[in-house]
């Protein structure tokens, strides 16, 4: 048996029901190499990838020095997936700067630089225009039928049995202008009246992005940001501080689209099982769907903010939504990379790349007799700022 197979019995022999396996980037660095080693196939080192998940970020620039294990377009794919599913985590603790933490007060004099600096400048920023390239990867693309009706009889699947559709792929890329208002991105889905978000096994945000400005004026309102520790990015040493905003000081909105409204006609009548355990249903069920449900709500949060100690810039935010276990929504997971950006003659940091990481019940509350989780990954880009006419 190849390494690979002893690598999914492995996988599916640890936990009754099959589970992703935790690695650290170390590991995954291991596994490639052993994969590599072991001559596997494209497809092969991309399913042993599909079926991990990272505890640490796998940052850029490690991704980058792990090019040279990975075979081919499938792998790399799952490089990229693993990338964006770990963009919230924490480094390797080797990455992590030495530096002892700053006393109180320094700690306070660096937040203040990040408060004035969101208040101050951030909020003030004028109105631009960019272009958004951006990525969406997801799993489980099933929808249900906007028409359907029940037959003979139905059987539960077995949960040990890894379906092909739980892996993360690639769906598709766009890439379309944006309009940004005092740092606000203006979320252009609103004004896209044709796609048929839900009945296409896709889900649209609709809500506002969280703003910079207004997730520290909430966070310090709420008097919860506390210093974490000291993170290196892009090659500059940041600090970063822990936030959470309750229910009642947030004005965190979400807004999905599409979830399916199932009506159902006719009936179905159950007969006694057979002697082998099989449920037996008869008659004439139908259902008409219509994917018009939207998940609203105004939800608490927390979330990480990454500091230039020297300038009070703001050069990372994560923000983490916090849900009910009976929400249609389960994750939502916010990450905003800010950089330098040359608009005409002004030099000015705006938002270079986001990634969100989100969690849904795409059947919704329909009781369709399959319960499924759906995650999707978006990874966005930003180029060409210009001031908007």
């Amino acid at each position: 048996m190849k390494w690979l197979g002893w690598f999914l019995l492995l996988l599916t022999a640890s936990s009754p029901a099959w589970a992703a396996k935790k690695t650290t980037v170390q590991q995954l660095k291991d596994l490639l190499i052993s994969l590599q080693q072991a001559k596997e196939s494209d497809a092969e080192v991309a399913s042993a990838l599909e079926q991990i998940e990272l505890t640490e970020e796998l940052t850029r620039s490690t991704m980058n020095s792990l090019v040279e294990y990975v075979p081919g377009p499938l792998a790399t794919e799952q490089i990229y997936v693993l990338e964006a599913r770990s963009a919230t985590l924490v480094p390797p603790p080797a990455d992590l700067p030495s530096t002892p933490p700053p006393d109180a007060a320094a700690q306070k004099a660096i937040l203040d630089k990040a408060i004035d600096y969101a208040a101050s400048t951030y909020s003030k920023l004028p109105q631009l225009t960019a272009t958004k390239t951006t990525i969406r990867f997801q799993d489980n693309v099933q929808v249900l039928a906007e028409t359907s009706g029940m037959g003979t009889f139905a059987s539960d699947s077995d949960p040990n049995l890894v379906n092909p559709s739980q892996f993360v792929r690639h769906i598709n890329s766009t890439e379309i202008p944006v309009t940004f208002q005092n740092g606000a991105e203006q979320n252009p889905l609103l004004s896209d009246k044709t796609t048929r978000w839900g009945a296409n096994g896709q889900i649209a945000l609709l809500g506002q992005e969280p703003v910079l400005n207004v997730v520290i004026q909430e966070a310090q309102a709420a008097g919860k940001i506390n210093w974490l520790r000291w993170e290196s990015v892009n090659g500059k040493t940041a600090a970063v501080y822990s936030f959470s905003v309750d229910r009642k000081k947030s004005h965190y909105a979400v807004n999905y689209c599409c979830f399916p409204d199932t009506e159902q006609a006719g009936v179905l009548r159950f007969t006694p099982m057979t002697a082998g355990g099989s449920k037996q249903a008869t008659g004439n069920m139908q259902t008409n769907t219509s994917y018009s449900k939207n998940f609203k709500a105004t939800v608490p949060y927390h979330g990480e903010i990454f500091v230039d100690p020297d300038t009070g810039i703001v050069v990372r935010l994560i923000t983490t939504a916090e849900f009910k276990s009976s929400d249609l929504v389960q994750q939502e997971e916010q990450r905003f990379d800010y950089g330098p950006v040359t608009v005409g003659a002004k030099t000015l940091v705006l938002p270079t790349k986001t990634v969100i990481k989100t969690e849904i019940v795409p059947n919704g509350d329909t009781g369709s007799g399959k319960f499924l989780l759906r995650h999707t990954l978006f990874t966005a880009e930003y180029k060409n700022y210009n001031a908007a006419n």
